[in-house]
């Protein structure tokens, strides 16, 4: 049988994403914080069928005290109910043409041309990520992922949100601050000497018993404010976890808490400035179909378009950012940074 080259360049590239997609859960989630801590502690979870769907305890049963012949309530309840969320799609092409393949004859070329197509992928992808966590899922007419401004919204008493109304059902909102008219007797504005006393007040009022915010995702102003109030005899970095990721990030003591403190924000950043998002991570889910995890798209090397002289191949993944309780989920916001 006649060896065609050809043929076996174009496997490369079959070969090539193979090798690394395993990696690509690490990739996206290490360059997010909320990705990382939620696949730290578990809750990427998978999902099957045409919706995803989180049973919410929405009621509780009332007990009673009672004595000797006295009637016990017994009144029926309902306790559970579900959000659904539908799933959405990404796809990131890697395409070669054969005429690229072909002048990269060599061995060492050919890998150098495919590491550089896939690296661009890769970088795509791990921004498409990033900026769908932080997004309303209004993009593509509705088919991004539903990030963080639509599950921790500013206004928290409008919309539908895992079909449920934020309008009609209390229990399904959570919680927004402003700096500027939340807190008097502390001041209007996030500083260096406000932040902590802020932070505090907000921890208080959204916490119960063990549960609480464990991740304060910080624009870059919020995190130079907390950090400027913090003297460098107690200032307490985050080197265990989030830190040992590459992430700038802090320890948050206070009001009887402790939570992680990141700075999410830079060159090309998708967070939101003057805000910081206060995430009880136990309550969010990354829900992902198994077949279709940051994976080919294509069986074997690719499709190879009927008029033109090129490979393509995708990275694909398709599921949803979940919630299963916003009670204690929390935005603070500096609508004026001026006064």
């Amino acid at each position: 049988m006649a060896i065609n080259p050809v043929a076996h360049y174009q496997q490369v590239l079959s070969m090539a994403l193979e090798d690394r997609a395993s990696g690509y859960q690490d990739l996206v989630s290490n360059s997010n914080a909320l990705l990382a801590v939620m696949r730290r502690k578990g809750l990427w979870k998978e999902y099957s069928g045409p919706r995803i769907r989180e049973t919410l305890q929405i009621a509780k049963p009332d007990g009673q005290w009672y004595s000797g012949y006295d009637f016990l309530n017994n009144a029926p309840i309902e306790l559970f109910n579900d959000a659904y969320f539908t799933p959405k799609m990404v796809a990131v092409p890697v395409t070669l043409s054969l005429e690229e393949i072909l002048n990269n004859a060599g061995s060492n070329q050919v890998m150098d041309v495919m590491e550089s197509y896939i690296e661009a992928a890769e970088r795509s992808l791990r921004d498409l990520m990033d900026e769908a966590i932080h997004s309303d899922g209004t993009a593509d007419g509705g088919k991004q992922l539903g990030g963080l401004k639509v599950a921790v919204p500013t206004v928290t008493n409008s919309g539908v949100y895992g079909g449920i109304s934020r309008v009609d059902h209390a229990i399904w909102r959570t919680s927004t601050f402003d700096a500027h008219t939340d807190f008097a007797g502390i001041g209007t504005q996030v500083t260096k000497d406000t932040i902590r006393p802020i932070l505090n007040n907000i921890m208080t009022q959204r916490s119960r018993g063990r549960r609480g915010a464990d991740l304060l995702l910080m624009s870059p102003e919020h995190y130079a404010a907390y950090d400027a109030a913090t003297a460098a005899i107690q200032r307490i970095n985050d080197e265990n976890s989030l830190g040992k990721l590459g992430f700038t990030s802090l320890k948050y003591y206070g009001a009887g808490r402790t939570a992680e403190i990141v700075q999410d924000g830079g060159i090309g950043s998708n967070m939101p400035a003057n805000t910081t998002y206060g995430l009880e991570t136990d309550s969010l889910r990354l829900r992902y179909n198994p077949n279709r995890n940051f994976s080919k798209l294509f069986e074997g090397e690719g499709m190879k378009p009927i008029n033109q002289d090129a490979i393509v191949q995708y990275i694909g993944w398709m599921g949803e950012l979940t919630q299963v309780n916003p009670l204690f989920q929390w935005k603070l916001i500096d609508s004026n940074t001026t006064s």
